[in-house]
């Protein structure tokens, strides 16, 4: 009789631990994270941060599961956003010129020359402009919450300095896969040449591509000047935000508490992000030089040259962006 009721005691108290864990097992929710870089590079520290403090906050309730160099969408990062719309991917820190082709207002920021200095971003994004883009992103089923930055992206090449429109002539330069940045290069008298960047290293390495353009920080960490490229120009021509972003769907299924804490949890990963990135700009251009990497810095004149010859762009591209949204772009850094 004893061992029956001990029998009895020991049978309900597993049954009781196996319930709370099966409780705990329910209330323990686990989103992925989308990004194309790793932690090697700010952007993949972002994505990283948010999961750091998502975890800290949210007493292992909600925690975020990056997984970077786009492994989630087979390394094609052009399809990250319409991965997150269906709900593959929970969430990103994505690249507006990743999500793009989906959400053509998100071309705002590859415009050539639109957006001359960091004062410019930060007027742009904290404003009605930018909005007005995470208005455009909310309606096509992803719920953005902060901003990011991969930073301004200049231009590299094998060939010679680049300070004026006609030193692009017939240069062959690897460019991400939206259709305004071949027309800015062809603008330019380049010969622009869409790849993805595993693609992009062996090109640059054989000298099938002469040039290519990207963030400092990206030149720095990947160590570009390895493949050929001893040419570096400093000229803002674009920048390039960051956007953190859960799809719609499974935000709706979070509590209130929880939307909060993985909003704050954006901005503050977001904003920690972009001062980084930004204070770390001088000594990564400092460590490209001493490589040996000649870099070229335009005057005003220099700049402008390269701003009228782009301006065919502006012609074809604002009706697509949409006037409204550039023109609110515009006030917003005339007035910063």
């Amino acid at each position: 009789m004893t061992l029956t009721r001990s029998m009895a005691r020991l049978t309900a108290g597993l049954a009781g631990a196996a319930l709370l864990s099966a409780a705990f097992s329910a209330q323990a929710r686990e989103l992925s994270v989308s990004t194309v870089l790793s932690d090697a590079f700010p952007w993949g520290q972002a994505a990283e941060k948010w999961a750091e403090l998502v975890e800290e906050r949210s007493d292992g309730e909600l925690t975020l599961r990056v997984y970077p160099n786009s492994q989630l969408v087979s390394g094609d990062q052009t399809r990250e956003f319409s991965a997150m719309r269906s709900g593959l991917i929970d969430a990103a820190v994505g690249s507006t010129i990743n999500w793009s082709p989906q959400v053509p207002e998100l071309n705002l920021f590859s415009l050539p020359f639109l957006i001359p200095d960091e004062a410019a971003v930060d007027a742009v994004t904290g404003g009605e402009a930018g909005d007005m883009v995470f208005e455009a992103i909310e309606s096509r089923g992803v719920m953005p919450l902060a901003w990011g930055e991969n930073g301004f992206r200049q231009v590299s090449n094998s060939r010679g300095p680049i300070s004026q429109p006609e030193d692009l002539d017939g240069l062959k330069i690897r460019v991400v896969g939206s259709p305004l940045f071949q027309d800015t290069f062809s603008a330019l008298g380049a010969d622009p040449t869409q790849m993805s960047w595993t693609d992009a290293q062996p090109a640059l390495t054989t000298g099938a591509v002469d040039g290519q353009e990207n963030p400092l920080s990206v030149f720095d960490v990947a160590r570009i000047d390895q493949v050929g490229q001893a040419h570096l120009t400093l000229w803002n021509y674009m920048n390039d935000p960051l956007i953190f972003a859960v799809n719609q769907q499974v935000w709706r299924t979070l509590s209130e508490e929880q939307q909060t804490m993985l909003r704050e949890t954006a901005q503050e990963a977001g904003a920690w992000e972009i001062a980084m990135t930004r204070e770390q700009e001088h000594e990564r251009l400092a460590a490209i030089q001493e490589r040996g990497v000649t870099v070229t810095e335009l005057t005003d004149e220099q700049y402008q040259a390269f701003v009228e010859a782009t301006q065919s762009v502006h012609e074809k591209w604002v009706p697509r962006i949409g006037e409204a949204l550039v023109e609110a772009a515009q006030a917003a850094i005339d007035a910063r």
